[in-house]
């Protein structure tokens, strides 16, 4: 079978980049967008230029697909789109910030779409850009994922965890450590994407992510067990910011992922994701953008 031809935007940075390395891998012809200020992942080839001022260094030239990974607001969409020449499909990961925090749950595909007051601008943007989409390509397909978690993630959230596991520390837990969170693998993702790309299904706006959800103790569990560590807890009941010294806001919520386990029904494990995550985290921690949760632990709870 001919290659597909897929544009990804960015393919430098966690997801984009991921994606970029994943769909080379498997043979996809990959051509990434981004201003080449980082290193290019093997096996692509680089289109260099911002997507507001691309001119017409896209046109003559026909994708299969874009994977729209980059897109924050209407505008990116617009320009991205006033720069392409022809496609057969568009893909664009969006966020479950989408969804007001005071929804009803689990959150379905269909559900009101408002601001966020954990994600603020970053949530309604999202909702910006998937509208601009839908009035330019009506039959786009939308991915809402939850926590994305995996190789190559630049957040420090499970690598502030493996920090605290692999330096034997006590974890200061918000609360009594019962907040859900909810994941899904970056490969997950991008598998994900793959069957969008193939089978092309009749709905066109999915959740995805892990049908279940964890707590914040369990999650912390598992990471210190990937460097067979078992965490001693120090439950935190101080009227401080969360997000001061844990990787997450005071939120939780749950996607409704129905639709898409009717396509995906498989994702990986978490414990399997997890370890898979600390190799990658062990040999690029430099890659990450850390936090000093650890500096403000020791000056303001311990």
């Amino acid at each position: 079978m001919e290659k597909k031809k897929i544009l990804i935007t960015g393919g430098t940075t966690f997801v984009s980049k991921y994606a970029a390395e994943y769909f080379a891998e498997y043979g996809y012809d990959v051509y990434v967008l981004n201003r080449n200020t980082k290193p290019q992942v093997n096996g692509v080839t680089l289109i260099e230029g911002d997507r507001h001022g691309l001119g017409d260094k896209l046109k003559k030239m026909h994708f299969d697909v874009v994977a729209d990974i980059t897109a924050y607001d209407g505008a990116d969409i617009t320009d991205l789109c006033d720069a392409l020449d022809s496609f057969d499909q568009y893909i664009m990961v969006s966020s479950s910030a989408v969804y007001p925090e005071n929804g009803i749950q689990p959150f379905q595909e269909d559900a009101e779409k408002k601001v966020n007051r954990f994600w603020g601008k970053y949530g309604t943007d999202k909702i910006e850009a998937e509208e601009t989409l839908l009035k330019r390509v009506q039959d786009a397909y939308i991915v809402r994922p939850p926590y994305l978690y995996g190789s190559m993630n630049n957040v420090y959230r499970e690598g502030f965890v493996f920090d605290c596991a692999r330096d034997n520390r006590k974890f200061y837990l918000p609360g009594d450590g019962e907040m859900k969170l909810q994941f899904f693998h970056v490969k997950d993702l991008c598998r994900f994407m793959e069957i969008l790309m193939e089978t092309k299904p009749a709905e066109h706006i999915f959740n995805v992510g892990n049908p279940d959800t964890i707590s914040i103790k369990e999650w912390v569990t598992l990471c210190y067990a990937c460097l067979n560590r078992t965490p001693v807890f120090v439950n935190v009941y101080k009227d401080v910011e969360q997000r001061n010294y844990f990787s997450f806001y005071h939120y939780e919520y749950y996607l409704d992922v129905q639709k898409q386990q009717q396509i995906l029904p498989d994702t990986m494990p978490l414990e399997e994701g997890l370890r898979e995550s600390l190799r990658w985290y062990m040999a690029h921690e430099d890659e990450v953008n850390k936090k000093p949760y650890i500096k403000y632990i020791d000056e303001n709870l311990a």
